[in-house]
């Protein structure tokens, strides 16, 4: 087949025709792209088959289909560009490279970089990914509890890791930077970063306590100083807390340790105290009646320990004191509030059936005082 003439049209310093070529690789490839994309995604999966139990193909393939897509699509654009000639400029100097392949090598190089860290990212999150439902399936209850908190925590550490490597390749191989003599700058200048970054790395050390310690966990119930909450994530400088108001509160590591901490999901019941007050005609037998009545009602409960103290505390100017104290054997808040719910109508029921009265007297909750 004869070629057209005007293909051979020079045009800053190529003929037609191999721009034609340049078109074509970069549409060819372009075209190629998501089905061999989906194809290596494909064969990743069938070789990590037998590794990545709980993982579906899907998930690995939403994992890897934009890296491995920008990394094709960048050998695709290499290529379509280097079947061009650069020509040099006539003042320019003998063996120096044309400035824009210089530009096109350099952007290339810069552009697989990144792509090649978003992969190892990746890889990460599929490692993290497929450790965590091997975790799942086979864990204890004590072990999955430590797999939630320290696997997030391992793959930021990573990260940040293979992030701080791909930086030093670029401004090693795109910048042309010493990097031996830019770590050593840095590690001159450490001093005055770790000044600057004090709260930062003390934050860092109080994360590294935490996992070591395991004072709490995520899922856990917390109270440190004045803030309250069940832990979402415990992260390299904070730990992440949902309150009771469902609102999302941050909390600097260290602030989690120098404070005396309460872990509230550990205590094996919750505490019920609170004083009722009747009035001073209800009568020593009705009070009596009253406490036996009300103690075992309480006792009848399938969720109260056996402990369960009824006691005539004090007389008073405005009424006969009786103290209650019983232990809800649940660590679920809304439930500990139905047991509760439930005793007090137990409570006023036997009050009523032995013929006493609460005192009138002006605080917000009229005979009783809770403690």
């Amino acid at each position: 087949m004869e070629i057209p003439p005007f293909l051979h049209r020079e045009v800053l310093g190529n003929e037609l025709l191999d721009y034609v070529f340049a078109v074509v690789i970069l549409g060819f490839g372009t075209g190629l792209n998501r089905l061999l994309t989906r194809l290596l995604s494909n064969v990743l999966f069938r070789l990590t088959k037998r590794y990545t139990a709980g993982i579906t193909e899907q998930e690995l393939h939403e994992l890897f289909i934009q890296p491995l897509s920008t990394l094709l699509f960048l050998c695709t654009f290499y290529l379509s560009f280097s079947v061009l000639r650069y020509p040099l400029p006539p003042t320019a100097i003998k063996g120096v490279e044309p400035w824009p392949k210089v530009a096109l090598l350099n952007v290339f190089h810069l552009g697989v970089i990144v792509t090649i860290v978003w992969v190892v990212l990746r890889v990460v999150d599929f490692a993290l990914l497929m450790l965590q439902r091997r975790a799942e399936l086979t864990a204890t209850p004590g072990a999955q509890r430590l797999d939630n908190q320290f696997l997030p925590f391992a793959k930021d550490l990573i990260k940040v890791f293979v992030l701080l490597i791909g930086l030093m390749v670029i401004l090693g191989r795109v910048f042309g930077v010493n990097v031996v003599g830019f770590v050593g700058t840095l590690g001159i200048g450490g001093l005055a970063v770790a000044f600057a970054a004090k709260e930062s790395i003390e934050n860092l050390l109080a994360s590294f306590t935490i996992f070591i310690d395991q004072p709490f966990g995520v899922g856990d119930l917390v109270s440190a100083g004045d803030v309250s909450g069940t832990v979402e994530k415990i992260g390299f400088r904070s730990t992440r807390l949902r309150t009771a108001e469902k609102s999302f509160l941050t909390v600097p590591n260290k602030s989690m340790i120098d404070k005396p901490l309460d872990n509230l999901s550990l205590r094996t019941s919750r505490r019920v105290g609170f004083t009722l007050v009747f009035d001073q005609k209800t009568t020593s037998a009705q009070l009596h009646a009253i406490i036996e009545g009300a103690v075992a009602a309480i006792q009848q409960h399938p969720l109260i320990l056996p402990d369960v103290q009824m006691k005539f505390n004090a007389l008073t100017p405005s009424g006969k004191e009786v103290t209650v104290q019983y232990f809800v054997e649940t660590t679920d808040y809304d439930e500990y509030l139905d047991t509760k719910e439930d005793l007090n109508y137990r409570i006023v029921e036997v009050v009523e059936q032995a013929g006493g009265a609460f005192a009138s007297i002006s605080t917000p909750a009229t005979g009783v005082k809770s403690s």
